[in-house]
C-alpha cells in the first residue's frame, strides 16, 4: 500500500537533508512512499534554493508557500497556516520536519493539531540554550513527534533525561518511538563527495588550488547583528588572515551589514586585506569542495561543525555552546564565541592538527536508508494496534 507523506523544508540545510532521504525513497521505496515536499520558502530565491533542487536532483516542491522574512512570530504563523492548507487538501498519513527552524516548529505544530504523524529528523538535539530560536524549535518538534530520529547517541541522552522512553515499537503522539538514526548529512558527505570533485570549478576560479586556506561561514543573527560580537569575529580574522588565506562565502544579507556594524577602521581594513576572499553564497558541491580542501573550518554553523569532522578538519566554533558535543571530547573542535583571543588561540592549538582517530559518531553513512525503513514499519506496525 502505497503511503502519503509531506516533507516540509525551508532553509538550504534542509533540501540538504532531504536529499538523502528522497533518494532512499525514490530508488528503494516508490511503491511505498509517496514524498510531497513542501517549500515554506522561509529562505528562498534562486540562487539560494533552486540550485540546490538541480544539483541534488531532489524533486521539485509541489508547494511553494512563499512565506519569506518576517519577524519569527509573524513568520512562523503564516507557515502554520498555510502548511494546514496542505495538509488539509492533501489528506497525508504523516508529515516529516527536519533540524530546528521556523519551518521545522510550524510543520510539527500544524500537523499535530490535526492529529498527523510528526517525523522529526535530526531529533534530539539540544544546546540547552534557550535564548536561540533554535532550542525552542527543536523541543517543540521532538515534544509534538511521533518518530524521533536521533544522530546520535548523546541526542537519545537529551531525550531521556525529558522523559521521553526507548522501546516503543507501537507508537502515537502519546508513545513516541525514538530511533538512533545516524546523521543524514554524513550519508551526504560520503555520497557527493566524489561528484563535488568532479563538478565543483570553485577553487579554480578563486586560484586557490593546492593553496593552504581557512574556510569561514558566518550567518548566526547573533553574530552579524551585535556590532560588538561582529567587531570582534572580524579582528581575530584579520589577524589570522597575516598566516593564511581565509575563503568567506557570504549571503548578501550579511554583506551589507559589514558596511554598518563593523568599525569604519575595522571595515576599511577588510576592504584592502587581499586575504580574506569575501564571495557570494556557493553551492553544496562547491562548499564540500572548500571543507574537502581548507586546512581548517571557522564557523557559526551546525551543519558545518559535523561536516568539518566528517573530512576530518578542525574546527573554531563562533558560539558559547553546541549541539555537538561529542565533537569537543576529540578536542579538535573548540568553542571560542565571539572572543578574538579564544579565536586566535583556538586557531595557534589547531592549526598543526590532524583528526587520526576518526570515530563513527554519525552513523555508517546509511541513515536515510535507517529512516526510510522505519517510516515504512510504522505503518505496517501501527496497522495492528487494536482501537
Amino acid at each position: 500500500m502505497m503511503h502519503k507523506v509531506i516533507t516540509i523544508i525551508g532553509a538550504r540545510p534542509q533540501i540538504i537533508k532531504a536529499a538523502a532521504l528522497s533518494r532512499v525513497i525514490q530508488s528503494y521505496y516508490s511503491k511505498k512512499i509517496n514524498e510531497i515536499i513542501v517549500h515554506t520558502g522561509q529562505h528562498y530565491d534562486e540562487n539560494m534554493s533552486q540550485i540546490f533542487f538541480e544539483e541534488l536532483s531532489i524533486p521539485p516542491p509541489l508547494y511553494n508557500l512563499n512565506v519569506g522574512s518576517n519577524t519569527h512570530g509573524k513568520q512562523t504563523s503564516l507557515m502554520i497556516e498555510k502548511i494546514e492548507d496542505v495538509i488539509i487538501k492533501e489528506k497525508p498519513d504523516a508529515l516529516i520536519v527536519y533540524g530546528d527552524t521556523n519551518s521545522t516548529l510550524a510543520g510539527a505544530i500544524a500537523a499535530s493539531k490535526l492529529l498527523i504523524p510528526v517525523f522529526h529528523i535530526e531529533a534530539g538535539l539540544r544546546s540547552y540554550n534557550k535564548t536561540m530560536p533554535e532550542e525552542i524549535n527543536r523541543i517543540v518538534a521532538d515534544h509534538t513527534s511521533t518518530l524521533l530520529f536521533c544522530p546520535t547517541h548523546q541526542a537519545i541522552k537529551n531525550l531521556e533525561k525529558e522523559g521521553f522512553k526507548l522501546h516503543n515499537r507501537f507508537c502515537d503522539i502519546n508513545h513516541p518511538k525514538i530511533i538512533l538514526s545516524g546523521d543524514v548529512m554524513y550519508d551526504n558527505a560520503l555520497y557527493f563527495s566524489k561528484k563535488a570533485a568532479q563538478k565543483s570549478k570553485f577553487l579554480q576560479q578563486l586560484q586557490m588550488t593546492n593553496h593552504p586556506f581557512v574556510l569561514c561561514t558566518i550567518h548566526r543573527n547573533n553574530n552579524t547583528d551585535v556590532t560588538e560580537r561582529l567587531n570582534n569575529i572580524f579582528t581575530a580574522l584579520s589577524e589570522i588572515s597575516n598566516e593564511i588565506k581565509i575563503v568567506l562565502p557570504i549571503h548578501p544579507r550579511t554583506k551589507k551589514i559589514l558596511a554598518t556594524q563593523l568599525l569604519p577602521s575595522t571595515y576599511k581594513k577588510l576592504q584592502n586585506n587581499k586575504n580574506i576572499l569575501i564571495t557570494e553564497p556557493v553551492s553544496f558541491m562547491d562548499i564540500i569542495q572548500l571543507e574537502k580542501n581548507c586546512n581548517m573550518l571557522i564557523t557559526d554553523s551546525g551543519g558545518i561543525q559535523k561536516e568539518a569532522y566528517f573530512f576530518k578538519k578542525p574546527c573554531i566554533v563562533l558560539r558559547p555552546e553546541t549541539e555537538w558535543i561529542e565533537l569537543l571530547d576529540t578536542g579538535t573542535t573548540i568553542l571560542a564565541d565571539a572572543n578574538p583571543k579564544k579565536i586566535l588561540s583556538a586557531y595557534q592549538k589547531l592549526k598543526n592538527t590532524s583528526i587520526d582517530n576518526f570515530l563513527p559518531f554519525y552513523g555508517d553513512g546509511n541513515a536515510a536508508k535507517k529512516i526510510a525503513e522505519e517510516i515504512v514499519l510504522f505503518f505496517t506496525d501501527n496497522k495492528k494496534i487494536p482501537s
